[in-house]
């Protein structure tokens, strides 16, 4: 039986979480979800992690919903329905809060709930022929679960277009709306822009990544207010007296790397 969900860790604490569903395009079903959910939960929590790298094998990155798991859902209850969605939801908010850098790898064909993986994670990296649609609503559906996601990566703007239209765009307007941040023309290329952006990663301390996404959450959207910007002082105030801003400043004037710094 081959696993659906492929995880690894290298001796850099570099997760790579491979979708190996190749034959059916790496489409969601319950299992799947329910790995995808289980790995993200799992790494987050793995202090000897400091990245992780989503990515698909075969063809494509994620077709979305696996057909035989849409048709089985036709014929739940609603109640059911409102369970199995929250499945979903659940796995998506679990990435979207990872503590730990999460970069996305767009190998190819990227539909609906693939594309609010890619909306789940901070940096994303396509292929050059890589195809994005957001489709649900060709089916009669909505992509209701993804949305939080993907309206935040792309704005709203471009979120009426595409959840509209549902039709397909390639990588350059992905990168245009915000959806991705590079394009590579190959896969290999792909994985050679991951590795820059793992060896920035990697200098950088691990508990200020996790604090520095935490502030973009928690800063998005709001007022700036004295009350804000008591809580950004606050903050600030904190990492300087914590043990990595005693490291990092340290290691600054000494002329030297810092205790967590890595080679990529």
């Amino acid at each position: 039986m081959v696993d659906t969900l492929l995880t690894s860790i290298d001796d850099r604490g570099v997760a790579t979480v491979t979708l190996n569903r190749a034959d059916v395009h790496n489409a969601f079903n319950d299992d799947l979800i329910w790995e995808l959910n289980n790995a993200f939960s799992k790494l987050d929590k793995d202090d000897s992690v400091r990245a992780v790298v989503l990515t698909g094998s075969g063809k494509s990155f994620s077709a979305g919903a696996d057909l035989n798991w849409m048709k089985a859902a036709a014929s739940y209850t609603e109640k059911q329905n409102m369970e199995d969605a929250m499945r979903l939801s659940d796995m998506l908010a679990t990435l979207n809060s990872c503590s730990k850098p999460t970069i996305a790898i767009v190998n190819g064909a990227t539909f609906g709930g693939g594309v609010g993986l890619v909306s789940c994670c901070d940096i994303a990296i396509a292929v050059e022929g890589a195809k994005f649609s957001l489709s649900e609503v060709r089916l009669g559906l909505t992509p209701a679960t993804i949305s939080p996601y993907v309206v935040a990566a792309i704005g709203e703007r471009a979120a009426r277009r595409y959840f509209l239209s549902a039709e397909r765009f390639d990588s350059a307007e992905a990168r245009r709306i915000g959806l991705i941040h590079e394009i590579a023309p190959s896969l290999q290329d792909a994985f050679s822009l991951a590795h820059v952006m793992l060896k920035n990663i990697l200098a950088g301390a691990p508990g200020a990544q996790r604090d520095a996404k935490k502030l973009v959450a928690d800063v998005v959207g709001r007022e700036i207010t004295p009350e804000l910007r008591a809580d950004t002082a606050n903050r600030i105030a904190a990492r300087r007296t914590s043990d990595e801003g005693r490291e990092g400043l340290g290691a600054f004037l000494e002329k030297r790397q810092p205790a967590w710094s890595l080679d990529a």
